[in-house]
């Protein structure tokens, strides 16, 4: 017997299966890529201009040093102080020198007694000889007496001089006019002779110093042109020169001490000020750098993709659909590439996963953690995607 519903039952399975016939599959979700917008480099030169901290010193110093042992009793200058020639800066202890000096003196005293003695004793010797009333060899011996007292006396002048000498040593004078730079020494302390006391450095010249790379000294010449502006004095740039280049490497640093002067230095510009100095390259150059055109985009490398032989980027068009774009890159770094032509000011080009993607691909692009928010190089490696990016 059959069941009265069973027609039903039949039609309603039969409109369950049409309907999942014509259902339609969801969309695939989106690629989701690591982009970025570029933007053109209108100031190459100043890219290729050489960059180097410097700091102002002194063309002339010296280190000012007692010439005698002996203890300091008073300093009367302070680091930076300034100093004329022959000012007495400080003093050590003169009671022993003053004694030296009493004790040469007393001998010199004596030794010329003893001359005044010696050659009226020759006198008389002469005189007497003339007369045969002395044998020969004794004048010989006053003769030699008279030298000898000679000889005791110039030596005991000598030793009087030395004495003079070491007490004119114990009050330290400025050799230059200058400024106190270190103090090395406290008063009341034993020193050495020779042992530094204060630097000085002269008044007149100063320069400006840096240390360059061993790459960059084909780039520098004595005369060359430079730009120099300092911490202190941020409105100002100072006009310079390179006057020296030191032939030999610093043993510590393997650099290359590069002498700079300022053509017109004021008084605001002091010994110690640190700033920097630019300095456009001379001599030749690299064929690469030389035939950079006036605007360029710097990108990471992880963005150059190469079609066959030949570079090309990924570019996200309107509608977030990608494009193969060919390039051409005149340089390239040891993270970066320098793309001449193929770009524009503004387009967003995918930076990472280029081998992952395709012409025509519809992507969702998405921002670098570190993006550098003004960094116009997009210089280091791209940021990996965050996981809410990706979903």
């Amino acid at each position: 017997m059959t069941h009265p519903l069973s027609p039903m039952l039949l039609l309603a399975a039969a409109s369950l299966l049409a309907g999942c016939k014509d259902a339609t599959p969801p969309p695939a979700p989106l690629a989701v890529v690591v982009a970025g917008p570029v933007h053109a480099q209108t100031a190459p030169d100043s890219d290729s201009a050489l960059h180097y901290p410097v700091e102002v010193a002194a063309r002339y110093s010296n280190v000012m040093s007692f010439r005698i042992d002996g203890q300091i009793v008073s300093r009367t200058v302070r680091l930076g102080d300034s100093v004329h020639q022959g000012q007495v800066v400080a003093r050590q202890d003169p009671v022993d020198a003053q004694k030296q000096v009493a004790s040469a003196q007393a001998q010199l005293e004596g030794a010329e007694h003893k001359l005044v003695f010696a050659k009226q004793q020759l006198d008389r010797d002469h005189a007497q000889a003339k007369r045969n009333l002395i044998a020969t060899n004794q004048l010989e011996q006053t003769q030699d007496n008279f030298t000898a007292a000679q000889a005791a006396r110039d030596q005991a002048a000598a030793q009087l001089k030395l004495a003079q000498n070491n007490l004119q040593y114990t009050s330290l004078t400025a050799d230059h006019d200058g400024v106190i730079t270190s103090e090395n020494a406290q008063t009341g302390e034993v020193v050495k002779a020779g042992q530094a006391v204060y630097g000085l450095a002269w008044n007149g010249d100063t320069d400006i110093n840096l240390d360059a790379a061993e790459r960059d000294l084909g780039k520098m010449a004595v005369g060359q042109a430079a730009s120099v502006t300092f911490a202190a004095l941020p409105d100002k740039h100072y006009d310079a020169k390179v006057r020296e280049i030191s032939p030999a490497a610093d043993p510590q640093s393997r650099t290359y001490r590069v002498k700079l002067t300022l053509l017109h230095p004021g008084p605001e510009v002091r010994l110690g000020m640190t700033g920097d100095a630019m300095l456009q390259p001379v001599g030749s150059k690299s064929a690469a750098v030389a035939r950079i055109p006036d605007a360029t985009f710097r990108l990471p490398a992880t963005a150059i993709f190469h079609q066959g032989k030949d570079p090309a980027v990924w570019v996200v068009k309107p509608g977030n659909t990608l494009e193969l774009r060919p390039v051409s890159v005149v340089d390239y770094g040891e993270r970066t590439a320098t793309v001449a032509t193929g770009l524009k000011d503004g387009e967003q080009i995918v930076l990472a996963g280029v081998h992952t993607v395709f012409a025509g691909e519809k992507v969702k692009p998405v921002k670098p953690l570190f993006d550098g928010e003004g960094d116009n190089s997009q210089a280091s490696q791209p940021a990996a995607v965050s996981a809410e990016a990706l979903q």
